[in-house]
């Protein structure tokens, strides 16, 4: 799922009934049973490493949720590469990281709208010189607690786990991970280390998403049935 446009990145707005749209909606779906007894409120998804797809992968699953009627926050904490602002065509001039320094965004969160109802958007802001640190903070801390009253489910767009400690300590903070993996790029040994490294904290790998696959042409050929009879 390669980032080139609004309409190859935010598929389940702008071809719904495409197969990779309802992945998602599976993906959805999964992430809901596999928490019946201990619903999951804040949700870190990451990857191995760079170009794997877990920022789309995050922004279709944000859209699903909502779509699904649930009350949706994602919060881009990619300080280093951030994308989701760009990605839902919104500002980020201010965000995640005014919230570090400006107690009065801890009042009133500056949370973005999007064309979805149901989710809002926290762009990363302005890129911090010390983004490791920032994430391990204590106001961090505050600001998950403080999103997370305010939404059914907070979803975190982090950095990859191999290249910077980012993820890994945003997901010991967090109640979930999901790991993005990508068909014929992630190699065997960084998955198996991004695993490795996500157990040291103690995160709760909720699953992973395997990107980039390609899918049986007789998917597309029921869905293009299924749309073609209404």
């Amino acid at each position: 799922m390669a980032v080139n446009s609004r309409s190859d990145s935010l598929v389940t707005l702008t071809n719904p009934r495409a197969p990779v749209s309802e992945a998602y909606r599976t993906l959805r779906t999964n992430l809901e049973f596999s928490s019946l007894d201990k619903p999951i409120k804040t949700l870190v998804v990451t990857s191995p490493g760079p170009e794997e797809g877990k920022s789309t992968t995050l922004a279709n699953l944000a859209v699903t949720l909502a779509q699904a009627e649930k009350q949706v926050i994602l919060v881009d904490c990619d300080l280093r590469r951030p994308s989701q602002h760009e990605l839902f065509g919104l500002s980020n001039s201010v965000g995640l990281t005014t919230m570090v320094v400006d107690d009065e965004t801890m009042k009133k969160p500056p949370l973005f709208d999007t064309e979805v109802a149901g989710l809002r958007l926290l762009p990363s802001g302005p890129l911090p010189p010390n983004p490791s640190e920032l994430v391990g903070s204590r106001r961090m801390a505050e600001i998950i607690a403080l999103l997370s009253e305010q939404a059914d489910i907070v979803l975190f767009d982090a950095p990859p786990v191999i290249a910077v400690t980012d993820a890994a300590v945003l997901a010991s903070r967090v109640d979930g991970v999901l790991l993005v993996v990508k068909a014929g790029g992630t190699k065997r040994d960084q998955a198996r280390k991004a695993k490795a490294l996500l157990d040291k904290v103690n995160a709760h790998l909720v699953g992973a998403v395997l990107n980039n696959v390609k899918m049986d042409t007789s998917y597309y050929r029921y869905y293009a049935g299924q749309e073609s009879t209404r």
